[in-house]
């Protein structure tokens, strides 16, 4: 049954006809789990990257810098002993929590670029947002891609 939202089927399959239907009941069981999964994983994944977005605002308020260093290596520390004790592979946790962390990064940086004054040539110096409704020709910035 195709997902009526996003065109989804859960039973998409370049194996259908070519295996035992017993197997491919079990398989179509087994990837229903994983679906759940996955889904799970997205909504957590928003909500790590809504608390973030409120840490970037904070640090662009008090012209703090987008990384932190020390607070990176030791959740990386943390999660490779975590993967560990899950039984997941710590370098692949390492490398999935280094991809997060540089989006996060990324983020920090354009929330703390969106809300330097115009004509402000990266100081540091956090000032008002430019209103969405500026006057024409006012100086906007966009956020790095």
């Amino acid at each position: 049954m195709t997902h009526p939202r996003s065109g989804f089927d859960p039973a998409a399959s370049s194996l259908a006809g070519g295996v035992a239907p017993e197997v491919m009941a079990e398989l179509l069981s087994v990837r229903s789990s994983i679906d759940n999964i996955d889904a799970t994983l997205v909504y957590l994944l928003a909500e790590r990257f809504k608390a973030t977005q409120r840490v970037g605002h904070l640090k662009a308020e008090h012209d703090l810098p987008a990384g932190d260093p020390q607070r990176e290596a030791a959740q990386i520390a943390r999660l490779r002993m975590l993967a560990e004790e899950a039984q997941l592979d710590p370098a692949f946790a390492e490398k999935f929590l280094n991809f997060i962390i540089s989006e996060v990064i990324r983020h920090h940086q354009a929330i703390s670029e969106n809300r330097r004054p115009a004509g402000d040539a990266g100081t540091g110096t956090p000032g008002p947002d430019v209103p969405a409704s500026a006057p024409a020709g006012a100086e906007t910035r966009e956020p790095h891609a």
